[in-house]
Order: C-alpha cells, then sequence, then structure tokens
C-alpha cells in the first residue's frame, strides 16, 4: 500500500495534473511504465484467450472426454481477436469508456461475491481452516519445498494483480478536478482489489482439496487449476460440470474488462510520450480525431501487445520473462519518481488536495524499499534443477531493458528531449 498511497500523492500534487494533463514526469523514467503497460495488456489478453481455449475444452467434453484442445495458434488467433475487439472499443468516445468502465466495476463487484459464495457452497468437499491458512505446496514438481521460498514466490501474483492502479493518472486530460479525483482513483482501487481478491481467493481455496489432481496436465481442464475447481465443484454435486462453465465464463468477462482498461491505459499514455516527443514518429501517435481520442495511440498498444505474445509461439518461457516486465518493470516504474520525492524534490515538491503530511517521506523510503526488495526475490528461480527450460529470465528481460533505455538516454534522447508539454489552457475541453 505504501507504494500506492505515495504514487498518489505525488499525482495529486503534480502542478495541478488536471490542468496540466497526463503530466506524469517523474513517472516517465527509463520507458519502464509504457514497455510494462504494454506487457500487461500482452499478458492479460493473453491470459482470456488461454481462459475461453480451456471453457471450448470444457464445453465439449473436457480433456478425457474428446473436448477439442486448440493449439497454441489458435491461442494466439484468439489472444488476437481479443485485442481487435479492445481496440475498436477503445476508439469509441471517452463517454462510451466510462460507461464501460462502469459496467465492469459493476460486473467486478458482484461476480466475486457470487463466486466466493456460491463456490464453496456447491463443492462437496470443503478443505479445512487449518489446509486453507497453513498448508504449503511443497510437492509441487518444481524442486521447492521450503514453505519461505514458496512464499515469497506466491508474492509475484499478488504484484501482478496490485499493478495498473495509475491509469487514473493517465487519464487526467479526459478527468474534472483530476488533481483530487485522480488519487482517489488509486487509492480506492487499491482497497478495492485488496479486498475482494483476498476475498475470492479464500472463497475458492475452500474448495480446494486436492492440489496434485488440479494442476494434472491430464484433467479434464488440461491442468487449468481454476477451471478445474469450478468444473469438480458442480460436477461433484449436479454430475454435470456445466454450471462450473458458466463461472469460467463470468471470470471470462471480468478479464476481458481488464484487458479493455489495460488497453485504455497503454493509448493514453503513448499519447503523452509522443506529444512530448519522446517516441519515433511522435507526430503521427499523438494525433486524436474529434471526439479526443488518440486513435494511432490505441492500435499502435493493441499491435505491440499482440507482438509480445507471439513470442509464446516459440516458448513459453520467453513469453513469461517478458512479460516479467508487466510486474518488476511497472514497480521500478513506480519507485523512481517516489526516489526522486524523498531526494531531489523533498523541499521543493508541492503537495497536492491529497497529501501524507509528515507521515510521506517514511511511507515514500518504505515503498522504495519494498519495490527493491520485491525486484531481487521476482528474479529468483522458480524451479529446481535449474535448465534453458526452468530458468528464471526475469533479471535478463528486466536488464536488457534498463541497458537500452540508458544507452538510448545517454546517446540520443538527453540532446534533444526537452521534457513534457503542458496542456494549461485547454482544460476547457475536460470530459
Amino acid at each position: 500500500m505504501g507504494v500506492e498511497v505515495e504514487k498518489a500523492e505525488i499525482d495529486s500534487g503534480h502542478a495541478r495534473l488536471h490542468e496540466l494533463g497526463y503530466k506524469q514526469e517523474l513517472n516517465r523514467n527509463l520507458s519502464f511504465n509504457i514497455v510494462g503497460q504494454w506487457a500487461v495488456t500482452a499478458s492479460v489478453d493473453f491470459s482470456l484467450a488461454q481462459l475461453v481455449q480451456v471453457i471450448i475444452l470444457l464445453s465439449t467434453g473436457g480433456l478425457n472426454g474428446g473436448g477439442y484442445q486448440g493449439s497454441k495458434y489458435v491461442v494466439i488467433a484468439l489472444h488476437g481477436g481479443i485485442l481487435l475487439l479492445h481496440a475498436i472499443l477503445n476508439s469509441l468516445p471517452i463517454s462510451w469508456l466510462s460507461f464501460f468502465g462502469q459496467l465492469a466495476a459493476a460486473w467486478n463487484v458482484l461476480g466475486v461475491f457470487l463466486l466466493m459464495i456460491l463456490i464453496p457452497m456447491v463443492a462437496t468437499e470443503r478443505a479445512s481452516a487449518k489446509f486453507v491458512f497453513t498448508n504449503f505446496n511443497t510437492d509441487n514438481g518444481d524442486g521447492i519445498n521450503n514453505n519461505l521460498y514458496i512464499f515469497v514466490l506466491g508474492l509475484l501474483m499478488s504484484q501482478y494483480t496490485l499493478t495498473g492502479y495509475d491509469a487514473s493518472a493517465h487519464m487526467t486530460e479526459e478527468t474534472k478536478n483530476a488533481d483530487k479525483n485522480g488519487p482517489k482513483g488509486i487509492v480506492s482501487a487499491i482497497g478495492i482489489s485488496v479486498l475482494a481478491g483476498w476475498a475470492y481467493i479464500l472463497g475458492i481455496t475452500f474448495a480446494v482439496t486436492d492440489i496434485p489432481h488440479l494442476l494434472n496436465k491430464n484433467n479434464d481442464s488440461g491442468g487449468y487449476a481454476i477451471a478445474q475447481i469450478f468444473y469438480d465443484a458442480f460436477k461433484s454435486r449436479y454430475g454435470s460440470g456445466t454450471g462450473g462453465i458458466v463461472c469460467l465464463g463470468i471470470i471470462a468477462v471480468a478479464v476481458f474488462f481488464c484487458g479493455m482498461s489495460s488497453l485504455t491505459s497503454n493509448s493514453r499514455m503513448a499519447y503523452a510520450f509522443s506529444r512530448d516527443g519522446a517516441m519515433p514518429y511522435s507526430s503521427f501517435w499523438h494525433k486524436v480525431n474529434k471526439q479526443e481520442v488518440p486513435l494511432n495511440a490505441v492500435w499502435m498498444s493493441a499491435f505491440i501487445a499482440f507482438c509480445m505474445a507471439l513470442t509464446s509461439l516459440g516458448s513459453l518461457v520467453a513469453f513469461q520473462a517478458m512479460t516479467s516486465i508487466a510486474t518488476i518493470g511497472l514497480y521500478i516504474a513506480y519507485a523512481l519518481p517516489i526516489l526522486f520525492r524523498v531526494t531531489l524534490a523533498r523541499k521543493s515538491f508541492t503537495p497536492g488536495p491529497f497529501n501524507l503530511g509528515n507521515y510521506g517521506l517514511v511511507v515514500g523510503w518504505v515503498a522504495i524499499f519494498w519495490v527493491a526488495l520485491i525486484s531481487v526475490l521476482f528474479s529468483l528461480p522458480v524451479a529446481y534443477p535449474i535448465t534453458d527450460q526452468t530458468l528464471n529470465y526475469t533479471p535478463v528481460a528486466v536488464g536488457g531493458l534498463l541497458i537500452l533505455v540508458v544507452s538510448s538516454w545517454i546517446f540520443s534522447a538527453r540532446h534533444w528531449f526537452k521534457g513534457p508539454i503542458t496542456n494549461i489552457g485547454n482544460s476547457s475541453e475536460e470530459a
């Protein structure tokens, strides 16, 4: 939470963000944010494509019942189709995106509460509280049997979930009273995600009794654990897993909305970068249509997300390494402006309506320490013995990006980049 609230304070106090529009000078550090955002969109929509493929598999009889299991080419085709739909939706006026955003919020909240109650109730076998809160899956087949190590690796998914909350800042030029509503959006997004996510995971976990079965590649879902949980719960009680497939559909719609919002954030950040001349062919990418929608940036972001997923055709390990930037890269992007806030701008920073007062510096240093810690932890091996198929390529992916952007700055960008362009005087166009 320290990273999120400090980020909200910076966005609130950053030179009246609602007038400057997209003003995230400190956040545009080393291109980690925009590349991380593209990686998020790629991973979200790719995971949705995989989920759709599993839904099709279960709907046609399951792996053991002659069901249709799509190849990796089918999954990438689904991924492309989903990105196409997201790009079309993000080409609509901001009023439509606002409507879909509200619909997504309602769907997520209602869906979470429905599933967290329904699945444990339907399941004929339930795990004990001791199992849910104390069991570590040491018999995981990955050569990792240390409880602390398993806990550390488990943090990755929680950190991945808690990314993208800065989308409120990316939409400032289309938001009224952004210096107040932007930080509110960040803090409320994290608060709701933590509470709803915890409740959802807790409810689903009580329906887990046989972990090896859920992860078995030969079960009906092909080893897709969450799908197998839902499918088994309904099949054990009603003799049919149809109800579980419907529940997977609820999740699929929620993930679809997530990918849509992610592309919205990507395109606005790409627009801001190009408007400031920080991207190749910036004059083309920062154009907007009559509805003030950056269409070129929208379709570019969708295309890049699709290209990122193409690495999965060669190796899922390579794809996972690339999308690791979605977590570590984004958190580095969040931490750098915080670092500047508590060091270089310690005395010059002007707080906005949302501020932490005297606790700002303390929270800032805690946030920096946390990001440094998880950057190391998430670079640790995730399976033993270490081979070319189990090596954690995260340090390579993040380190490669770091070298690339620092070199670009030293040899080129520092000579021509003059800093973000303000939009003072255009506030009348706020949506």
